[in-house]
C-alpha cells in the first residue's frame, strides 16, 4: 500500500475549505486554530504510519520538532501517541500561558537544528511549518532523519515562499521582495514582523525542498498538505507549484 493510500482519502475539498476557513482565527483565537490544525496533523500522521506499517500508532513515539505552545500536544496523545515537543524559543514555548503546562508531553527547549537525542531514537518525527523559520532548513531536515529509527517516517511539512502564505503576516506583499516586504509591514504596523524576513522567515521553495529530499533516498511521497487529492498533480509540475502548493509535505522513511 502506498504510504499516502489513506490519508489520499481524507484530502477532501470539504477538509480543505474547512481549514481555509479556520485559518482566519489564526490571529485572534490562535488556540482554536492550532487545534484544529494540530487535529487534522495527528490524522494524518496516523494515516501515514497505518499506511505504512499496517498498524495504528498508537504506543509508538514522536518527536515534534518547532512544537511551540505544545498544541499538538494533546492531538498526538489522545491518539495513543507518545509525544515529545522541542521548540528552541521560551517566549514561544509558553506563548499560550498557563494552558502549555497542561498539555501532556514531554518539552525540550533546543534547536531543530543540532537535537539533542540520540540517533534512530524515536519512531516518528514531525516538523509543521518550522523549515521556513531556520537559516539551514535541510540541516533540520537530516537532523529529524538521524533521530527517526529505520522504518520510522519522518515528516516535514513547510510553507514555501512563493505561495500564496509564503509571506506569513506580511500577506502578499512578498511578492515585491522580503526585504521590503519586511520594511513596508514595519512602516505600517509601527514594529518588525513577526516572521521577520532574513531572520526568522526565510525563502524555501519546493524544488529545494524536493532536491534535497530525494538525495537522502529515503522518500516515499511529497503533496500539498491543505490541497483536496485531485490537486496533488500540482506537485509535480516546476515553476507552478512553487506558486500554487501553499505547503509542502515531505515524507521520508529511514532505511
Amino acid at each position: 500500500m502506498a504510504v499516502t493510500e489513506l490519508f489520499a482519502r481524507r484530502a477532501t475539498l470539504g477538509r480543505s475549505l474547512r481549514l481555509l476557513s479556520e485559518f482566519r482565527y489564526e490571529r485572534p483565537d490562535p488556540a482554536r486554530f492550532y487545534r484544529f490544525l494540530a487535529s487534522d496533523t495527528a490524522a494524518m500522521v496516523a494515516d501515514l504510519w497505518l499506511a505504512a506499517h499496517g498498524e495504528p500508532p498508537s504506543g509508538r513515539t514522536l518527536l515534534d520538532v518547532g512544537g511551540g505552545p505544545g498544541y499538538f500536544a494533546s492531538a498526538f496523545s489522545d491518539a495513543g501517541v507518545r509525544y515529545i515537543g522541542v521548540e528552541p524559543d521560551p517566549s514561544e514555548m509558553h506563548s499560550a500561558g498557563t494552558a502549555f503546562e497542561r498539555e501532556p508531553g514531554t518539552f525540550v527547549r533546543a534547536s531543530g537544528m543540532a537535537l539533542p537525542f540520540a540517533d534512530d531514537s524515536v519512531d516518528i518525527c514531525l516538523s509543521s511549518n518550522v523549515a521556513e523559520h531556520v537559516p539551514r532548513p535541510w540541516r533540520l531536515g537530516a537532523e529529524m532523519l538521524r533521530v527517526t529509527r529505520p522504518g520510522g517516517l519522518a515528516v516535514l511539512s513547510y510553507t514555501v515562499w512563493l505561495g500564496p502564505f509564503g509571506g506569513h503576516e506580511m500577506g502578499l506583499t512578498h511578492y515585491l521582495g522580503g526585504e521590503r516586504a519586511a520594511a513596508r509591514y514595519a512602516r505600517k504596523h509601527g514594529r518588525p514582523p513577526k516572521n521577520n524576513y532574513g531572520s526568522s522567515l526565510f525563502a524555501v521553495s519546493a524544488a529545494d525542498g524536493l532536491t534535497w529530499a530525494a538525495s537522502t533516498g529515503a522518500l516515499v511521497a511529497a503533496f500539498p498538505r491543505y490541497h483536496p487529492r485531485w490537486a496533488w498533480w500540482l506537485t509535480s509540475v516546476p515553476a507552478l507549484r512553487e506558486f500554487v502548493v501553499s505547503n509542502l509535505v515531505l515524507v521520508l522513511r529511514p532505511r
